[in-house]
């Protein structure tokens, strides 16, 4: 996730250098075609830059509506999350009383560090990439079960449901305690069916392939018309018309899959590492976990 509001030319250019390239080659020889062949046959239309101009920014602003959409709504799952993460230890680590019995509280103890198991396994799920971090807050026969598993998560959830039903056996927790923990329990579901849903459902690929077909047809026939008017300088304005166009287009693509790991997606790292330095602090532990530190001097953070 960005931190900046606003960027140099460097990591401007850093960003877009592909489009940059090949709008230039594209517009050369586009005016070369003009001017040694097309120009003796026919005339580009004025308006034809006009109407087309209009419906590509239709399509580009749909995209992006869409695109941004699921990019803040990955981010209002998280930001839940992590909210419902402090209550789940705080009412855990208060409501449950284990006060004679060290082995209650380290059993209460050990589901709000298996709760941490959850969020990074939900991570390592979302992103695709290895990353055992959450087997460190597991037992070795949780490990076992929760790898035997289709979804890690989801087992993770399943061993909490287990020890608090136990802890309600053990009236270590009263009835209206139980059923507060286990919404939290029903919301940390919800939220890990609602970041897989955005993960697993394709953003559908016409609307990208037809757009980016379009604006590159846009930018040729604009500087047709334009190499009859300014003739060499129409490179640098298809450049222009283009580099707008194509910018556009490729911030909503960048914000399209939210999980995935890149500057401009969910800062998972940064959320889980969060949650991580609160349940500790919580339980007076150490030692507390650094924050995740920025990235390129402070751009963005993962």
């Amino acid at each position: 996730m960005l931190l900046k509001h606003r960027l140099t030319p460097t990591q401007i250019f850093t960003f877009t250098w592909k489009v940059d390239i090949m709008l230039l080659l594209c517009c050369t020889v586009v005016y070369f075609l003009d001017t040694y062949w097309l120009s003796a046959h026919i005339a580009i239309p004025v308006a034809v830059s006009a109407v087309l101009g209009t419906a590509i920014a239709f399509f580009i602003g749909f995209n992006n509506n869409q695109a941004y959409d699921r990019w803040w709504e990955a981010r209002t799952i998280w930001g839940a999350l992590v909210n419902d993460s402090r209550s789940w230890a705080r009412s855990l680590l208060y409501y449950a009383n284990t006060k004679d019995d060290p082995e209650l509280h380290a059993f209460v103890r050990h589901m709000i560090y298996r709760h941490l198991s959850f969020v990074y396994a939900l991570k390592t799920s979302l992103r695709k990439l290895p990353d055992e971090y959450y087997t460190r807050y597991l037992t070795k026969e949780e490990i076992d079960y929760v790898q035997n598993q289709q979804n890690i998560p989801n087992a993770i959830l399943n061993l909490q449901s287990k020890d608090l039903q136990q802890l309600r056996h053990s009236a270590a927790i009263d009835g209206f305690a139980f059923l507060e923990l286990n919404e939290l329990l029903v919301k940390h579901c919800d939220q890990m069916g609602k970041s897989e849903r955005i993960k697993n459902t394709v953003f559908p690929p016409s609307y990208v392939y037809f757009t980016r077909l379009f604006i590159w047809f846009y930018v040729i026939m604009n500087t047709l018309m334009m190499t009859e008017a300014i003739g060499a300088w129409s490179i640098l304005f298809g450049w222009v018309f283009g580099f707008v166009f194509h910018v556009t287009h490729l911030n909503g693509i960048s914000l399209m899959n939210p999980f995935d790991y890149h500057p401009l997606g969910t800062p998972l790292d940064s959320i889980s590492r969060t949650i991580e330095i609160n349940l500790i602090e919580l339980m007076g532990d150490e030692p507390i976990p650094q924050p995740v530190k920025t990235k390129a001097d402070g751009l963005y953070i993962m």
